[in-house]
Parts: C-alpha cells; structure tokens; sequence
C-alpha cells in the first residue's frame, strides 16, 4: 500500500496506521497515527484528531521509554490539546492535563521547539478559568522565548497573550499596546502556524477581536467596529472555523456596548448555528444564548426571555470557564432591570462582584457599580409606588432598612465614574455620568449635571449614532433648557 498507493500516506495516513497496528508493527503504526491527527487538524476534524493522537497515546505505553518515545507523545500531546480545547473548550480538565503533560515532555527533553506552543496552550487553559496571575506569568514566560529567538510568529503570539490577560485585568492601555505591536508582525499566510501555537485560535484575528473591544471601551465606537469587522472578515478568509465562532461572539458583543440591538441578534443566532454545526459546542453555544437572549429582552421587554439568558450561564460555568464570567452577569441584571426584576438583578450584580474579586477581572468594573446604582434606585422608585397605591406609613415598609437609597446610588455612580477614569474606559465613563446627571437633574442640580456630563461628552471625536452618546447628547439638551 505504501509503494503502489503513495497517495495514501498523504490523504489517507489513517489507513497505514490501522493496518500496522493490526499487525502489530507499533514502531511502524506510531509515525502515521501522527501524521492522521495532522492531517485531520488541517481540516478542522476535531473528533477525527482525538482518536487518532488517543489512539497513538494508547500504543506508546506499549513502548519502552526512550528518548524516542518522549518526543513521540510530546508531538502527539502538542497535537492532542488543540483538538481538546476546540471540542470540549478552553478550560477542560483534559485540556489541562494535555498541556501540562507536554510541559513535563519538555522537561525531560530539555529545550525542545515544542516549547513555546505548550506554553501558549497552558496559558490558554489558566486565562479562560480566570487564573489570570498565572496567565500573566505564562504571557511574560512566552514572550521571553519569543524574543530570543525573534521569530515573528512567536512573537505575535505572545503579544496576543498578554495582550488578552492585561485586558481580563482591566489594565487597557498596556492590553492596546500589546496588541498593537504584535499586530504589526502579523502575517495572514501564517495562520495555520499561529493557530497551532495559539491553542486553537488565529493570534491576528484574536487579537483585531479584542483589540476592538479595548477600543470601545476606550472611547472609540466607530474603529472598535472597524477593528472587529476586519477581524470577521480575516477568519472567512483563513476558513477556520473556530476563530470565527470567536470573533462573532466579540462582534455581538461590540453591537452590544454600541446598543445596536438587532445586529446582536443576528450575529448570536449566526454563532449559534455555526457552533452546532462545527461541533464548538461547549461554550460558542452558551455565549450565542446569553447575548441572544439579552438581545430579545431588549426588543421584546418580556422576562420570559430571561430563561435562556440562565441556561447559557450554567452551560459556560459547567466547562469550568470564569473568564468573562462577570461581565455576562451584568449582562443578565441589565435585563432583569428591564423587566422591573429589581431584586433578582442586585443578587445577579452581588454575584458579578464576588466573582470580579475572585478572578481580578475588572476590565467592565466600572459598569458593574453603575447598574448597581440604578437598580438601587428602580429598587426606590418601585417602593415607593407601592406604598402610594397601598397607602402604607413609612414604618410598615419591608425595606426601611434602605436609609439612603439615592444616596447609595450616587455613591455607586461616582465609584463608576473614578474606576472608568482610572482605567481611562470613556465609554463606561460616559455611561456612569450620563446616569449621574440624571439624577442630578431630577434633584435640581441641572448646573451641575450639564458640567458633568459635558466635559465626558465633549472628548468624544467619534461614535455619535451609538446609543449611548446619543442618549448624552439628549440629556445636555435638556439640561439648557
């Protein structure tokens, strides 16, 4: 079959492999159950890679343990993991266990070129379970070995990698320039390269996709936009599957922070579909039916909808992920204060911040204490109605325990407003004093709400069709008058 079939070893290594092994030529077998699982990568056939590289796994405990064998399983280990993360996600223990297994191969080989692709797989196991000191250690370990060798390659993805974990850490300036500079080395004709070394993903689309949301986040709604399209567009060309499910999860979430609410829809039902039918089951899904069913809350204002919102959360939080964890719980309390759910939205929002000091991930902190404030303050208003239509005393309310509800409030809009300049996020800041001045203005400080308000809105060059600044621009034209 080798000799009159060469074509064989190329498209069909499987086959050779199947046949040495059942002819117990193991030493024979092992060369083309790799070559099967490499083949198999190429085309995306996750399921194909793990039996083949569990197959190959399974015959080298047969072997005795040289040198030879190590690097056998090293390879097999470094192909292995990929597949994991892809099926089964980021943070599976067994994606775990490959990685860190490949790591120890690399120790008993010593400096071995696998080493950098391990790294990069471990660090993306610890970052999506929200480990992110870890994370950082591995980031930093990774662009260490990327600049003594200055291979391009390596070095994008190591900029990738910090660049992710500074912004989980709500450090965004250090995050843009992270990515910006491994940007710049980044070459498309590369790709299958970078997403080997990446754990899964493209480094340059990975990279435009969060580079897109510090942008926002930074002020800057419209190259945001452009950023993350850019990054779309990329991963059609590459045709690769998982990158794609990536970043239509940051597109949806980009119209999401832009308030476009039926752009948000579309792309989480699109996620959604190309996720089952790619197999990317294990947390594409559960993204796609959180943003979806904030989506639908939005457009329908029915709580009903809610329901999904809890079963994508207890999906994600079932493969192990806490990564971006708190920032879909605010998610979930932003929709319960549409539909006048006020307690379930603060328990949501103490949840969120639990887990914010857990993980340190605070790069939508700032956010977290505004949506506080103004459930505080629908939490008020709720009760107060009450009491009217029921014509209760102030001592007979279940909640006279709240002694300053509007004064809770504000403080959490002004703790908003100091975390968003501390990490110059303007775009929570213009949130955090848009919802401040509203309330000043109902208080009859319009001087000072106007002032307020003004000097955030006045530094933005760009974005005035996004929801947010236009909801600003509104608010400054009542405050003149």
């Amino acid at each position: 079959m080798e000799e009159r079939f060469p074509d064989t070893k190329t498209h069909q290594p499987e086959l050779l492999a199947h046949h040495y092994t059942e002819a117990g030529l193991i030493e024979q077998a092992i060369p083309y159950w790799q070559q099967a699982g490499e083949w198999a990568t190429q085309r995306s056939a996750h399921a194909e890679v793990i039996a083949h590289i569990t197959r190959g796994l399974e015959l080298l405990k047969t072997l005795p343990g040289t040198p030879v064998r190590v690097q056998h399983e090293l390879l097999f280990q470094t192909i292995l993991g990929p597949a994991l993360v892809a099926t089964r996600g980021y943070p599976a223990p067994e994606v775990g266990v490959a990685y860190m297994r490949a790591r120890e191969l690399c120790q008993q080989l010593g400096e071995t070129p696998h080493l950098f692709a391990v790294l990069g797989g471990l660090w993306q196991f610890h970052v999506v379970r929200g480990e992110y000191q870890t994370a950082r250690e591995l980031g930093e370990l990774l662009l260490t070995l990327a600049q003594q060798v200055q291979d391009p390659n390596s070095l994008v993805v190591a900029h990738s990698t910090l660049g992710q974990t500074f912004f989980g850490l709500g450090e965004l300036g250090q995050a843009r320039a992270y990515f910006e500079q491994g940007l710049l080395r980044y070459d498309p004709k590369h790709h299958n390269v970078l997403t080997f070394l990446c754990g899964g993903e493209d480094a340059g689309v990975a990279s435009l996709a969060f580079l897109a949301w510090v942008l926002w986040l930074q002020g800057y709604p419209d190259q945001a936009l452009e950023k993350v399209l850019r990054a779309f567009h990329l991963a059609k060309e590459l045709d690769h599957p998982f990158s794609l499910a990536e970043v239509l999860f940051m597109i949806a979430e980009i119209h999401q922070c832009r308030g476009e609410v039926e752009a948000v829809r579309e792309r989480a039902e699109a996620l959604i579909a190309l996720a089952t039918e790619q197999g990317l089951t294990f947390f594409f899904v559960a993204f796609g039916t959180i943003i979806r069913g904030w989506a639908l809350v939005e457009e329908k204002q029915r709580e009903e909808e809610i329901t999904p919102m809890h079963q994508g959360l207890a999906t994600y939080r079932a493969t192990g992920a806490e990564m971006f964890h708190p920032y879909l719980l605010a998610l979930l309390a932003e929709t319960y204060e549409k539909v006048d759910q006020v307690e379930e939205g603060i328990s949501v929002l103490a949840e969120a911040e639990t887990q914010m000091q857990k993980i340190g991930e605070r790069f939508y902190e700032a956010e977290l204490y505004r949506l506080k404030g103004k459930l505080t303050l629908q939490q008020e208003s709720i009760e107060r109605r009450a009491e009217s239509e029921e014509q209760k005393s102030k001592n007979q309310n279940p909640n006279s325990h709240l002694l300053d509800p509007r004064g809770e409030a504000e403080a959490c809009f002004h703790k908003a407003i100091a975390i968003a300049q501390k990490q110059r996020a303007k775009s929570l800041e213009l949130r955090a004093a848009t919802t401040l001045a509203r309330l000043w203005q109902n208080q009859g400080k319009r001087a000072d709400a106007h002032k307020l308000l003004s000097d955030v809105y006045n530094w933005f060059t760009e974005g005035f069709d996004t929801k947010d600044l236009q909801e600003a621009k509104t608010l400054l034209e009542e405050l003149r008058h």
